[in-house]
């Protein structure tokens, strides 16, 4: 496998590793809203919950979009 197809390899993983988040989160917050807790009961579990899916999904969503750095930059001649 080449490099770049190994690059698109574990692109692909990422982008399939956030929809997998995407619905596991998507499942909680509904599963949540169908809860007799209170409002301020259900409050706290949005906020945490809200928090663990960025701590899941941002560092995966921001390697997809990290510039890919081949080569280091040209040097000025002296």
């Amino acid at each position: 496998m080449s490099r770049e197809e190994q690059r698109q390899a574990v692109r692909a993983l990422r982008e399939s590793l956030i929809a997998q988040l995407e619905e596991l989160y998507g499942a909680a917050f509904e599963q949540l809203a169908s809860q007799n807790l209170g409002e301020g009961g259900i409050a706290r579990l949005t906020q945490l919950l809200l928090r663990s899916r960025e701590a899941a999904i941002t560092p995966l969503q921001e390697e997809i979009e990290a510039p890919l750095i081949t080569r280091a930059p040209e040097q000025p001649p002296a």
